[in-house]
């Protein structure tokens, strides 16, 4: 993931998986975690309040935090916090669709307006052109609904934000700003990072099962696995204790005056982003995915069939999944998330036994793909 310069730069840091640059890798760590833990700390040195980490390999747990949790009181991060994860969200969501599709419920190559009939319209939108594969690998060519500048000034400026931080958006809310737009290309013509994709996502789980897609990942994901540190919040505005502050710049600058964005209404990122956890929560969803514990092989394979993610070098997107070449030549899988006041990341070697998740509690600066190079180069 990439240092955060800003929060409402064009609003793509909401949810933003393309957080990630040349950033994840993955292989055998030679030296414990000491670099890990001195590019935690430098993240901290370059402005971030605070971070927590967790990583799991063959040697066992490994946890540490820097900086603060409250930078009123001093408070430390706590190796246990639950934070906001923003896009990881959508691997969660991925994974219900996928083990949909191995039951036989849906195909990947139905098209959205077989599901959404009428939803994806206007604008040179077609949802009869667009496949459930194109939302969950970004080749639709869907606006970005927080690209949209008013929603940027609504929710990402300071006084946009405190006016309207405990706003209730609906999924199809979301959608009706993207339709506002044109397309950004056909289907299947490029790639471009959009979190309309997975709103849509969500809405075809709830259209498919009659059920919400947060009911489908408590069902399918969360209690399988025992995530007891895992939520799909909704509309609660607070983040589960133990957990820390969360600060924004909220503004197009890193300079200036660090607010207090702990507490909001997640809706605004739906599924597409809302979802809380830890890191060793995380630890443990990722290596079970790619350890073949919640998608049948066929289903895993088409997860890890990847597309080139223009804009984020080193970096194939698949479905709801990264893989990522570090510098030193190997490959992890996992996701990058961005939400008000949090960047965290969290990935796994292909094997899954060797995970690594962390979030900083500040979104305008630090270095997470060095924190993620430490661990696994």
């Amino acid at each position: 993931m990439r240092a955060r310069t800003t929060l409402v730069g064009a609003t793509a840091l909401l949810l933003s998986a393309a957080l990630a640059g040349p950033a994840f890798a993955a292989g055998p760590a030679t030296g414990g975690h000491s670099a890990t833990r001195k590019a935690i700390e430098a993240a901290v040195q370059a402005g971030v309040p605070g971070v927590t980490a967790t990583a799991k390999d063959a040697h066992g747990t490994w946890s540490t935090t820097a900086g603060v949790g409250d930078t009123r009181t001093g408070a430390p991060r706590s190796t246990a916090d639950r934070y906001r994860v923003g896009s990881i969200t959508k691997t969660f969501v991925s994974t219900v669709l996928l083990q949909l599709e191995a039951e036989g419920r849906l195909s990947l190559d139905d098209t959205v307006e077989k599901w959404l009939p009428g939803v994806v319209h206007g604008h040179g939108h077609d949802g009869s052109r667009i496949t459930v594969r194109r939302l969950l690998n970004h080749t639709s060519g869907i606006y970005n609904y927080t690209a949209d500048d008013d929603f940027g000034r609504t929710y990402f400026t300071k006084d946009g934000f405190f006016a309207h931080r405990y706003d209730t958006l609906t999924p199809r809310d979301l959608v009706a700003i993207a339709m506002k737009h044109e397309p950004d290309f056909k289907p299947g013509a490029s790639w471009g990072y959009s979190n309309t994709n997975y709103v849509l996502a969500g809405m075809v789980i709830e259209k498919v099962t009659g059920h919400s897609y947060a009911t489908e990942i408590t069902h399918r994901i969360i209690g399988p696995l025992h995530l007891t540190a895992t939520s799909v919040p909704g509309t609660q505005v607070t983040v589960p204790h133990p957990s820390s502050r969360a600060y924004s710049k909220l503004a197009q600058t890193a300079t200036g005056p660090s607010y207090d964005v702990t507490k909001l209404n997640p809706s605004i990122a739906s599924s597409a982003g809302e979802m809380i956890s830890n890191s060793a929560d995380l630890d443990r969803f990722y290596s079970a995915l790619l350890r073949g514990k919640l998608l049948p092989p066929q289903q895993l394979k088409e997860m890890k069939t990847t597309v080139r993610a223009d804009g984020i070098p080193n970096t194939r997107y698949g479905l709801g999944l990264m893989d990522t070449e570090l510098t030193c030549g190997v490959h992890v899988w996992g996701h990058g998330g961005g939400i008000h006041g949090s960047a965290s990341g969290a990935v796994a070697t292909e094997d899954g036994r060797h995970a690594l998740a962390l979030n900083f509690n500040g979104d305008w600066a630090g270095d997470m793909d060095a924190v993620i190079d430490g661990e696994f180069c």
